[in-house]
């Protein structure tokens, strides 16, 4: 009990990290662009991964032993793509949007999972169609605005969910061919960092003076968001169960709300504040226990 207890407090504690982070890189776009913002940061947070790597390996080397090179760096390219994508479309719409709001409606990939895996694989239940039907109501109410239009950032945010749901399952199908997770997670740090940094040359003009405008915030979401936020949540989810979890963990877009109105003073409309909730119900019904859909009587 104690030992779950540990647990579950570590991974508040990783939510609370991503959340705020939603701050940081709100905070960041005042001074340099999302390109340069997100290279520097995630480059940054593959380095502080590195010596956290050494730890682990020395810790536990017959666990490190069994783990396939190949999937491993094979999965940290695709997963880097993925990354890259996800999180350039996310810090453009940041941009364009408030914390809270960008950390609900990333929040939204948790049920956009389960809906891609209906569409490949055929897999149906009530479950997901009502998460589905939640999450589209929490989106209306959060995101869509008079005249049935929706602000360029929330659009942007949620595109960069949709590859973020993919970034998911790529992952999931690389640890089932025994990859390295946190090597894996180092690799797709390298790979997206280098790709944004490519973008960064090609699409902004980055500099040393605004870059150093934004150290505190680019160090915060790299060191603190990629590198300490990632180990907390492999220890905590050895002391835990997988649906405790998720379902803790899904309390970073209530941590990016509450920090946007905290440090940010921004502020939710009432009908904002309902799709909120209703974004947060999809979300925690997503990781409970399916609901299968009747099944269909053959015709007397």
């Amino acid at each position: 009990m104690k030992g779950k207890l540990k647990g579950n407090i570590i991974l508040l504690i990783t939510a609370l990290i991503w959340g705020t982070a939603f701050v940081a890189q709100s905070e960041g776009m005042k001074y340099v662009q999302p390109f340069t913002y997100n290279a520097v940061r995630t480059l940054l947070g593959g380095i502080v991964l590195l010596p956290i790597i050494a730890i682990f390996r020395r810790k536990e080397p017959q666990e490190n032993g069994n783990k396939s090179r190949k999937s491993t760096i094979i999965g940290g390219i695709v997963c880097g793509i993925f990354l890259f994508i996800a999180g350039s479309f996310q810090q453009c719409g940041i941009a364009m949007t408030t914390a809270g709001k960008a950390g609900f409606i990333t929040a939204l990939y948790v049920t956009i999972v389960p809906l891609i895996e209906v569409i490949l694989y055929r897999r149906s239940s009530l479950k997901v169609w009502v998460c589905v039907l939640l999450a589209l109501a929490g989106f209306y109410l959060l995101c869509i605005k008079e005249g049935f239009t929706i602000g360029k950032g929330d659009l942007l945010v949620l595109c960069g969910a949709f590859f973020y749901a993919g970034h998911i399952m790529v992952i999931d199908r690389f640890n089932e061919k025994n990859a390295d997770g946190m090597k894996m997670s180092c690799i797709q740090f390298f790979t997206a960092g280098l790709l944004m940094a490519v973008c960064m040359f090609l699409f902004e003009e980055p500099k040393i003076n605004t870059i150093m405008d934004a150290k505190f915030t680019i160090i915060y979401a790299g060191v603190m968001s990629c590198g300490v936020a990632y180990t907390l949540q492999i220890i905590g989810q050895k002391y835990t169960d997988p649906t405790s979890a998720t379902l803790i963990m899904s309390l970073e877009s209530v941590f990016a709300a509450l920090s946007g109105r905290i440090i940010l003073s921004e502020a939710f409309s009432l009908k904002e504040f309902f799709g909120c909730i209703l974004v947060f119900a999809a979300v925690i019904m997503s990781q409970l226990g399916a609901l299968p859909l009747p099944e269909k009587k053959a015709r007397q």
